[in-house]
């Protein structure tokens, strides 16, 4: 039977209303309303909407799909962001799920271990300093932010959207913490809105709609990300007088966050005095790095994925084999796993498999 659930998610990912699909299809409005709506279409029908979109036939046969509802995701940007980029993203995210489940009947994965901090919503520093001393991180500096979360159950996976207002979002489904991210932003940036959706995981842990309004909810998360990147008691051994955006430029790389961010927080620690930040940012805004980081860091991908591909790729699968199984699209597979390379052409296996942080 042809799943109107799933020609909405392969309608959102081409970014296409019902109208635009109707036009490219050669089909009428409500054609394309009905079938949404459950009526079967006939077999011409179906050739349209296959060659419209680009999908595989079987795609449109198989069970329901995980469909994401907004009010269960936190967005950032979600003031700016249009609703074409909304249904895109939350559609990605229904791939992403399935790619996951795919990835779950062969390895074991690291289990969740996130604590619920949603009592700390208004001190999102304390929940910052709480959960690093769940995972026994100290003060540090955190090496590999992606490995780190991978290491304790959180699912990562990027997305491709080529826009400025989707940065990244997250959800929990099934009881796994989910994070994309976006790959059009600089590392720095990346690495923020990570901290930032682990934020949202676990002060908000079932979607910012229900426990606080948007923009608590991403005041919350950024205060939350900033004292998860750069602790206080870090910041203050390592930095104590700061006169020049030279020192910031050069520091920035020992948290890989951005110039601007580790600013604020020196602001923040009381490090900065307004004054002085102010005149930081002014100077920072003219060297190019508030819409960018000229000296920029490496950008982190999956450490996860690459161990699965690579044990994959071992047995001769490959991210196209994957593709075929769950009937998507290849570059639906290439645009959620960090860009991985290896080889485009597997049978399945059984592993375990292990991340360290």
């Amino acid at each position: 039977m042809f799943c109107a659930d799933r020609l909405k998610v392969a309608r959102h990912r081409r970014k296409l209303s019902g109208k635009q699909l109707a036009a490219a299809a050669g089909l009428t409005e409500v054609t394309i309303s009905k079938v949404e709506n459950g009526h079967q279409p006939d077999d011409a029908t179906i050739e349209k909407l296959i060659a419209a979109l680009g999908y595989p036939r079987a795609f449109f046969f198989m069970d329901k799909p995980e469909l994401l509802e907004p009010q269960s995701v936190s967005f950032r940007s979600l003031k700016k962001m249009k609703a074409a980029e909304r249904n895109a993203s939350l559609a990605a995210g229904s791939n992403g799920i399935s790619l996951y489940q795919w990835i779950d009947e062969r390895f074991e994965l690291p289990a969740p271990d996130l604590i619920d901090l949603s009592i700390e919503q208004e001190r999102p520093e304390v929940a910052a300093r709480l959960l690093r001393q769940h995972w026994g991180l100290g003060d540090r500096p955190i090496g590999n932010i992606l490995r780190l979360f991978e290491s304790k159950g959180i699912r990562v996976l990027s997305l491709s959207e080529n826009t400025q207002n989707v940065d990244a979002y997250s959800f929990w489904h099934a009881e796994h913490p989910f994070i994309f991210l976006n790959q059009k932003k600089t590392a720095e940036r990346s690495n923020f809105d990570a901290a930032h959706e682990l934020g949202h995981l676990v002060l908000h842990f079932h979607a910012q709609a229900e426990s606080a309004p948007e923009d608590d909810a991403e005041r919350q998360a950024n205060q939350f990300a900033s004292a998860f990147l750069m602790p206080d008691a870090d910041i203050k051994s390592y930095i104590n007088q700061v006169y020049s955006s030279s020192q910031i430029i050069k520091a920035k790389a020992r948290w890989k966050v951005s110039a601007m961010a580790l600013a604020m927080r020196l602001n923040q620690t009381k490090i900065l005095s307004d004054w002085t930040y102010r005149s930081i940012v002014i100077e920072l805004g003219k060297q190019g790095y508030r819409t960018g980081e000229p000296l920029g860091t490496d950008r982190e991908t999956s450490t996860l994925l690459a161990k699965v591909f690579s044990a994959l790729w071992s047995k001769g699968l490959t991210k196209r084999d994957i593709a075929d199984d769950l009937n998507l699209p290849w570059e639906e597979i290439e645009s959620l796993v960090f860009g991985l390379t290896g080889p485009a052409t597997i049978r399945p296996m059984k592993a375990s498999l292990t991340v360290v942080g």
